[in-house]
């Protein structure tokens, strides 16, 4: 491929309002463009790395006994309200009507439709284990979408679904597909994590995420290195820590003026931050207030609220409305005198904390030495606390370690989570009906192409793994004006090809240090340079990743280039 006829154009300058390395380098490169908020074109240089990382996806789901279907983009309503997710899966979820005024929705996944499929043919055991997946376009309304293709709102995803007689037969099918999964990533170059995860909107009894960690991703995730725990934070579970042993002091009320943040109060009383207990307010559903208290040095991570609450309709309460329904301000609100209405919870942190400050709604003033016990009483225990480093493995007990997480795979074990509401029932050998058990597996295949450039890039661009890279050679023509040199650049490019090596040549009249740059940005794993040394029967070979050069023989060029990529794809 000729380099000037090829419709590829990169830029000099950095696109504005890119943060995460992988969004910045895509565009700049010329690999996507955006049309609107989280939602991108592929240029025909994107389009073949995504189309190779489908491939690898693609052979290794057929491999373990998975059939390819492809379902509808355009989903009815009537499929979704059978098990109840119309309403459930939240303001993601893109809706739309027809001419006649039927609701339907731009498919965020697939649960509904391949249960109804399924269920249109499956009746008996004997046509059970089953595995159906696909890779299609899917919709989510992302409240905040960002980092390009990390977090759109249209993205290319690959959903499998398994269908099982029993409970024992779909634990294999997921086992089956993490052992699946993990040879994906390890063909993808990819060095991924596996964590305990959320079953989230989707549901089910138990999920697994593969994430890679970068600063970009959108969650945060926990790990052990002495057990091998891991961990979605927000399924990490934080214990009480054993009950202080201190004896109680006199309660005191101090008037603390101007002290609404935890700062400000540890500063003017001169007492650390955990020895102080927040109080957080929050209206869920419009109208209803909930109350968390947390230690004073902990945040509170909203993935587990909202998995208490059991939705994602919360917000902070507004400055008038903790007046009107505490009579106080924020940054003094306490667990005292509440009306009727708050539900109230203690997060786990707050167990056993003795002689500590805390707020009693009263403007400007605060307990010290606050004892639980004598008085105030506790409520009902949760873990509503976001992990941190050094907090205890769930497992053994070992200081863990957090890192930002990027998801690339999710697998659950649904159960009988669709079967059951959509009633894809079979028959068993003894001629009972029975739910079939099921599960789904999700990669998201545009998300893993930002993922590689995550891992691999650097100052001067991205450095594409052999297996994924739109063009494994880059030939650069250093004069296109010089006769020889040109010729010896067109030779080796047809040489290239007929070994199967692909290929582009880069003939365009611009500068060296414009082609190199390009090459560079583009990530191509090798360079042939075709320049001066052609005189002496020789080309300059480079190697993108290690950033080696040596002079090759111009007869062995190729050779060499597709013995050195034959090793990178092992």
């Amino acid at each position: 491929m000729r380099w000037s006829r090829y419709f590829w154009h990169t830029s000099k300058e950095d696109p504005a309002d890119a943060e995460a390395p992988s969004h910045k380098l895509l565009l700049k490169a010329g690999f996507i463009r955006q049309v609107s908020a989280g939602v991108y074109q592929l240029t025909p240089p994107g389009v073949r790395v995504l189309r190779k990382i489908e491939s690898i996806v693609r052979k290794e789901m057929d491999r373990s006994g998975a059939q390819e279907v492809l379902l509808t983009v355009l989903n009815p309503a009537e499929l979704w309200k059978e098990t109840g997710r119309w309403k459930l899966y939240g303001r993601e979820l893109f809706t739309l009507k027809d001419r006649n005024g039927r609701d339907y929705c731009l498919g965020p996944t697939h649960e509904e439709e391949i249960t109804d499929l399924v269920r249109s043919f499956v009746n008996s055991y004997r046509q059970l284990p089953l595995m159906l997946y696909q890779i299609q376009v899917k919709f989510r309304d992302e409240k905040r979408p960002r980092f390009g293709l990390i977090r759109g709102r249209e993205f290319l995803m690959k959903d499998a679904y398994s269908f099982d007689a029993d409970e024992f037969s779909a634990m294999f099918s997921y086992e089956s597909m993490k052992f699946a999964y993990d040879r994906i990533f390890k063909k993808l170059r990819l060095k991924c994590l596996m964590v305990e995860a959320s079953v989230g909107a989707i549901g089910g009894i138990s999920s697994h995420e593969f994430v890679v960690l970068t600063e970009y991703g959108e969650a945060k995730v926990a790990y052990c290195e002495k057990c091998g725990y891991a961990g979605n934070a927000e399924v990490v579970q934080l214990p009480k820590p054993e009950e202080e042993q201190e004896d109680w002091k006199s309660l005191q009320v101090v008037e603390t003026p101007g002290t609404d943040t935890i700062e400000k109060l540890s500063s003017f009383l001169g007492v650390p931050p955990r020895r102080i207990i927040k109080a957080v307010l929050y209206m869920v559903n419009g109208s209803e207030p909930v109350m968390f208290l947390i230690r004073g040095d902990r945040s509170i991570d909203e993935n587990k609220v909202e998995a208490i609450l059991g939705t994602e309709n919360f917000r902070l309460a507004e400055d008038q409305e903790v007046r009107e329904l505490l009579k106080t301000e924020k940054g003094f609100i306490g667990p005292f005198n509440l009306p009727s209405s708050v539900r109230v919870y203690w997060d786990n942190s707050t167990y056993g904390l003795k002689n500590a400050v805390i707020a009693f709604n009263k403007p400007n003033h605060h307990y010290v030495n606050a004892n639980p016990g004598r008085d105030f009483k506790y409520g009902e225990f949760v873990d509503v606390c976001q992990v941190e480093d050094s907090d205890p493995c769930p497992k053994c007990g070992s200081a863990l370690k957090t890192s930002r997480g990027l998801e690339l795979g999710h697998i659950f074990l649904l159960g009988t989570r669709y079967s059951e509401p959509m009633r894809a029932y079979y028959t068993d050998p003894q001629g009972q009906e029975k739910p079939i058990i099921m599960g789904c597996y999700g990669i998201g295949i545009s998300r893993c192409m930002s993922a590689i450039v995550e891992q691999y890039h650097d100052q001067k661009g991205i450095k594409w793994p052999a297996t994924v890279a739109p063009f494994e050679l880059d030939i650069i023509c250093v004069n296109t004006s010089d006769q020889p040199q040109r010729e010896v650049a067109e030779m080796l490019c047809l040489t290239a090809e007929e070994m199967g090596v692909e290929t582009i040549y880069d003939d365009r009249d611009e500068s060296p240090g414009f082609k190199f740059a390009d090459a560079d940005l583009c990530g191509f794993p090798y360079r042939l340079v075709v320049g001066k040394k052609v005189k002496e029967g020789k080309v300059e070979l480079q190697n993108r990743h290690t950033g080696e050069r040596e002079d090759v023989e111009i007869e062995t060029a190729i050779s060499k280039v597709k013995a050195y990529l034959e090793e990178d794809k092992r």
